[in-house]
């Protein structure tokens, strides 16, 4: 439909592009089996997948992941907040805020233009698999 607004930022095939390189890093590093989410601006999942293997809530724990760094405008792992604190957002957000390493922002200088999240492995290591794409995203022109 011609004229329909649309979201700045990442297209199907960025998201696709950038779930495939943080699995095949997790698969190269020989992290347990992954799940990797790309999401938009507004939080909403644009592509999701999980290894074979990959234990079933880890994809919404990588959602969660993303959706945290969104939220707080920085890597889900540098979130340092009280108990207390984590907690009373959790509530807000219905459980989707989970501050462990492994959501980080995607960025095209200083526009954010998603999140991507991963679960399955150590907090450290989905962390390295979807920093280790989004750098080689960037690199590659971004999108």
């Amino acid at each position: 439909m011609a004229g329909t607004a649309r979201l700045p930022g990442l297209k199907l095939a960025d998201a696709d592009w950038l779930v495939q390189t943080a699995l095949a890093v997790g698969a190269e590093r020989g992290f347990p089996p992954l799940a990797v989410a790309v999401l938009d601006v507004a939080g909403e999942v644009i592509a999701l997948r999980r290894g074979d293997g990959g234990m079933p809530m880890t994809s919404r724990i990588a959602v969660a992941k993303a959706r945290t760094a969104l939220l707080a405008l920085r890597p889900s792992g540098l979130i340092d907040l009280p108990g207390g604190i984590v907690d009373s957002i959790q509530h807000l957000y219905g459980g989707d805020f989970v501050p462990w390493a492994g959501g980080v922002l995607i960025t095209d200088g200083e526009l954010i233009l998603g999140a991507a999240g991963a679960s399955g492995a150590h907090a450290v290591e989905d962390e390295a698999a979807v920093q280790t794409a989004v750098q080689r995203w960037q690199a590659r022109g971004a999108g």
